[in-house]
């Protein structure tokens, strides 16, 4: 524990003391990075560290994760990636059409202290696998998802191992300060900035969140990777005229998703939208809170919890739906904007969140003011009733997608920074 205790007083402390019982084993490959020769050829070799990864049972969870590696692979990259999981948690096995990845468990201390130190945890548990990993095919760089506890520990592999790293940042884990508050909170942001400051690269999906990550590591190396889409499996299709208007949403069923502010905005237009239906597709502990909400507005009738969907169920309900609606509150870009606007849906999100720098009001999709239910019913209500409006905005979304926002689109940005990176 003396180490634990040191840790919670000195970033720089927990790596030394991390580090240190392992200098005496260093490998001959530390150090070593790719030759200019193999950077134009693209044969990259590129360690992903990630706490998100799809399972058998969920191959949404992590999917804007191994996708882009999907299409990084046909650019040459060879992708070896590790998945790492608190012991607690019950380990799945990956989604099989996912690139293969090694899940990594490791031990992690209770209670608001744990995210906080779970890097330094982490680290040990990653080493031996990364030593061997690294002696038999060197590893050029190493790509970290979210700085805890992924980026702390690719730091510390990077300071043994000598191997340079990235790290991204994907919304809510910019310092990690909006699930973790008081002290651990405060550790979370030092440790936070020391991984944004030591990176090659600090990855954000958005202005949005880049800000957010400069707000507190000025001097960092920042650089906007959008997420991308599919555009085959998210594709336009002709609904069905005789369908009733279909509202739906995409989500994890937490507060800043803004569950609450759709659901009152549907009871706001229900009685002159007597045919109108709303689906919500998403799980999490607001479930319950949402059906009682849903009762109580009189729209048992209305509004359909679909649960958790797999990304092919997703993508149908997408096709079949009117408008697609997620007024969230904190979203550093969301994934789920971009499916909808890749089938050519009206899209509503909110001014003030990383959408907004993809989605051009009245253009190529629709933003209201956060927590603002009228004009969300506002806009509902004038899009579901001016088909020629959704129908100037649809091909718009799918344009916008096209243009700059697919799987494609990202895996070659990504490419891009990791050549600098390593060269």
């Amino acid at each position: 524990m003396g180490a634990i205790r040191l840790s919670l007083l000195e970033p720089s402390a927990i790596a030394h003391a991390a580090i240190s019982p392992w200098r005496a084993e260093k490998s001959v490959n530390a150090g070593r990075s790719a030759t200019a020769s193999e950077i134009s050829q693209g044969t990259l070799h590129v360690l992903t560290i990630t706490p998100f990864y799809p399972t058998a049972s969920d191959d949404a969870s992590g999917c804007f994760i191994a996708e882009p590696l999907q299409v990084m692979t046909n650019l040459g990259v060879k992708n070896s990636v590790v998945v790492a999981a608190p012991a607690y948690r019950r380990s799945e096995p990956t989604y099989p059409n996912a690139p293969p990845a090694r899940r990594v468990r490791y031990l992690s201390l209770p209670g608001r202290w744990g995210l906080a130190s779970a890097g330094a945890l982490l680290f040990p548990a990653l080493l031996a696998h990364v030593r061997r990993l690294h002696k038999a095919s060197p590893v050029d760089l190493i790509h970290a998802h979210a700085p805890l506890p992924c980026g702390h520990a690719a730091l510390l592999l990077s300071r043994e191992l000598g191997i340079p790293y990235v790290v991204s940042v994907h919304g809510l884990d910019a310092y990690s300060t909006r699930q973790v508050s008081g002290r651990p909170g405060e550790w979370c942001r030092r440790v936070s900035r020391l991984v944004f400051q030591s990176a090659k690269r600090t990855l954000c999906i958005s202005e949005h969140v880049r800000e957010q990550v400069l707000l507190g590591a000025a001097t960092s190396r920042t650089g906007v990777v959008f997420n991308g889409v599919d555009p085959d499996r998210f594709s336009p299709s002709q609904r069905d005229l005789h369908d009733p208007p279909r509202v739906i949403s995409v989500g994890n069923l937490i507060p800043i998703k803004g569950h609450t502010s759709l659901l009152r905005a549907i009871a706001a237009i229900a009685q002159t939208d007597s045919h109108l239906q709303c689906e919500i597709i998403g799980d999490g502990p607001e479930m319950s809170n949402l059906r009682i909400l849903a009762e109580k507005l009189q729209l048992q009738n209305r509004v359909r919890f679909l649960g958790r969907q797999s990304r092919q169920q997703v993508a149908d309900r997408l096709r079949a739906a009117t408008l697609f609606a997620l007024p969230s509150t904190y979203e550093g870009l969301g994934c789920v904007y971009l499916e909808a606007m890749a089938c050519g849906k009206a899209v509503i999100g909110c001014r003030g969140q990383g959408i907004e720098e993809v989605i051009q009001h009245a253009a190529n999709g629709w933003l209201v003011g956060p927590d603002n239910v009228e004009e969300l019913a506002l806009s509902l209500r004038m899009l579901l009733h001016d088909s020629e409006l959704r129908a100037r905005i649809g091909p718009q979304a799918r344009t916008t997608i096209l243009q700059g926002f697919t799987l494609d689109h990202q895996a070659r940005q990504l490419l891009r920074i990791y050549r600098e990176c390593v060269a």
